[in-house]
């Protein structure tokens, strides 16, 4: 086992080496300066000039890659341009925000949709497959912006029950549980936006998976020995689909920290995908290279730990 997941570290490693690069060399070729609007009209071209040599704007590119994969490797991922602040100070303050959408929408999509999914195959082409099979359909098919504004217009300015943007009421200084529950409030429309168009994925995979199980030989050999169907579906047959599971529960992880984008911009939530919409906006170029290695750094940690789980499930993964 210790060596199965130190292979799979030092291919994560040199996965991640190579994307670094193609990260470092798409950002730094966009024409234009991304100084330009920091500096005043009115400045000498000179003074300009000797400036951006300064901080090494006209070094060879690759120069410039191995300055800043030094000190990324000593996480600092450099200055940004708009806020003036380091990188990772950035991207901690509102990582942590996305962090709380994000876990939230994974453990209601999954156990959401792995129960939808199991009973759908339990149910096989009785009237509840068919209608848990339309709401996959619908979630896969609902634009995430669009479903986002029907519950700002029903929820928040028809009903008046949820707030229609934000993390918190920043007309009030709510401290400790009043502060938590104000939280919560804003966090539920995103949330349900999020766990919509995720746990479709849990009950399509789920679903597929737990039908090609139930017609098994294991299955029939643990209702010959008493089980009931349902019984030998839960207790056999679900523990034989993690494989599936595991799969989609790991994708899910970074498709909801790239996919929080939309979501974040309609309802305002101040997390990494908003971040990064604003430092495009701005062509905030080392706040955009930081964004994206530690999205990269969370896909291979996400596909690290499938590897993982494979292997925990499975005992043959690990011999492959």
């Amino acid at each position: 086992m210790r060596r199965y997941v130190i292979k799979r570290i030092l291919t994560s490693l040199v996965v991640l080496f190579g994307i670094s690069i193609v990260i470092f060399a798409l950002i730094n070729m966009q024409p234009g300066n991304p100084y330009s609007h920091m500096m005043s009209p009115s400045t000498p071209p000179e003074v300009v000039r000797a400036k951006l040599e300064q901080i090494g704007y006209y070094d060879p590119i690759y120069k410039k890659y191995f300055k800043w994969i030094s000190r990324a490797l000593r996480f600092d991922l450099g200055y940004s341009i708009k806020y003036a602040d380091p990188v990772t100070t950035v991207i901690g303050y509102r990582l942590k925000n996305t962090l709380i959408l994000m876990s939230f929408s994974l453990l209601l999509s999954s156990v959401l949709g792995i129960t939808l999914g199991v009973i759908a195959a339990y149910r096989k082409n009785s009237y509840v497959d068919d209608l848990i099979t339309v709401i996959s359909f619908i979630g896969v098919s609902i634009p995430s912006f669009f479903f986002s504004l029907l519950l700002i217009k029903k929820f928040s300015y028809d009903m008046n029950i949820f707030p229609s943007s934000g993390m918190y009421d920043v007309r009030n200084s709510y401290v400790g549980f009043a502060r938590i529950a104000d939280i919560v409030r804003h966090l539920i429309l995103p949330s349900i936006v999020l766990t919509l168009l995720q746990a479709t994925s849990f009950i399509r995979y789920t679903r597929s998976s737990m039908i090609e199980i139930v017609n098994k030989e294991y299955i029939k050999c643990a209702m010959a020995k008493g089980m009931s169907f349902k019984e030998a579906v839960v207790k056999h047959g679900l523990k034989n689909a993690l494989i599936s599971i595991i799969t989609v529960f790991c994708l899910q992880i970074p498709a909801l920290f790239s996919g929080a984008l939309m979501t974040e911009t309609v309802f305002v939530w101040p997390g990494i995908g908003r971040l990064g919409y604003e430092a495009v906006q701005n062509r905030d170029y080392p706040l955009i290279m930081g964004i994206l290695m530690i999205t990269a750094v969370l896909i291979l940690l996400s596909n690290l730990l499938a590897d993982i789980l494979y292997a925990v499930v499975d005992k043959r993964v690990e011999l492959e």
